[in-house]
């Protein structure tokens, strides 16, 4: 993992998180509850896309980052569960 000096961003920073799973009404909870626990009341930016068949659904959630640790937290935690398929 790159360290904070060798990161090429400048934190703070407005940064998008995008998640993608199974269009399910817990998923995008899941993702919402999973980033309030890293971002705190960090402002967030939310939009959700469908995909063409209505099978899956991406969130993307944009947050004020205020670290490279706090960013890996979010992304440790979203990939440990098993509705998330992709984390970018």
């Amino acid at each position: 993992m790159a360290t904070e000096d060798e990161s090429p961003l400048r934190f703070p920073c407005r940064f998008p998180i995008k998640v993608m799973g199974r269009n399910t009404p817990e998923f995008e909870t899941l993702v919402m509850q999973t980033i309030a626990l890293h971002a705190g009341e960090s402002p967030m930016d939310i939009d959700r896309r469908q995909s063409s068949g209505g099978r899956f659904v991406s969130v993307t959630v944009t947050i004020t980052a205020e670290s490279r640790d706090q960013l890996d937290c979010i992304y440790r935690s979203l990939t440990a569960s098993e509705q998330v398929l992709f984390a970018l």
